[in-house]
């Protein structure tokens, strides 16, 4: 079983709610983690990440630890990152093997066509994001900003992201929905199958012979979750008691 979730936001809430979505993300993953042969994270499941060559943002220890046992039970897991956690240096490849996706991504599972994204910079008033990106995700401007305390650079970091997350909150995608035309083109192109995230609002479309999913969000602790058994690709809502309400 494959399965694809997106959007977490670690760190994003207030510290009881934070709680609850930790505790809800790990009964989720303790819960696929009975069948899952792979583990698809389609971006922004940190907030905010950033990580030096010794120091790591300690609010996301428990959920570190989770993903340690995740793969200690061989369990692969692709990690793409979003808008918000794309801070990654070295952690995440020499401590778990996984190496942080920058792109989107294009898979065969099961003879299968995918064609992966977060969907950052997709829409058609996402412009000036797209400019932004290239200054964020810059190597040199990354090594400068590591050069700051981590204290300041967490917190910093922490702050632009709720500020930015106000922002795309509020964001009017229009009728014309950029990410919704491209999914439709790729499959158009021949992938059975286009899963996205960073819209927050989860959606499955038919589209001639393919599906295009948005996973939607964890902000309002109802998220929803992809899977594929190999036949068929599903878009659930996460329920603990009745996985497939």
């Amino acid at each position: 079983m494959i399965y694809f979730f997106s959007d977490v936001h670690l760190g994003f809430n207030s510290p009881d709610i934070e709680r609850q979505k930790e505790n809800m993300l790990f009964g989720f993953l303790d819960e696929i983690s009975k069948d899952a042969e792979k583990i698809v994270i389609v971006g922004d499941f940190f907030d905010y990440w950033f990580d030096w060559k010794r120091t790591i943002p300690k609010d996301y220890y428990r959920t570190l630890a989770k993903i340690d046992e995740l793969v200690s039970k061989n369990i692969e897991i692709e990690y793409l990152i979003g808008n918000h956690d794309f801070g990654h240096y070295r952690f995440f490849k020499e401590k778990f093997g996984i190496t942080p996706i920058e792109n989107d991504i294009e898979r065969v599972y099961y003879n299968k066509k995918f064609y992966i994204s977060h969907g950052d910079g997709k829409s058609y008033n996402d412009a000036g994001y797209r400019f932004i990106k290239r200054i964020l995700r810059n190597k040199f401007n990354q090594g400068v900003y590591r050069l700051l305390h981590p204290d300041l650079s967490i917190w910093l970091a922490s702050r632009s992201s709720k500020e930015s997350r106000g922002w795309t909150g509020g964001k009017n995608y229009g009728e014309n929905d950029g990410m919704r035309d491209f999914a439709f083109s790729k499959i158009d192109e021949g992938f059975d199958y286009v899963i996205m995230g960073h819209r927050h609002k989860f959606e499955y479309l038919p589209h001639n012979n393919g599906i295009y999913i948005n996973l939607g969000d964890w902000l309002a602790l109802k998220p929803h979750y992809a899977k594929f058994d190999g036949e068929q690709l599903q878009l659930l809502e996460l329920n603990l008691e009745n996985e497939e309400k």
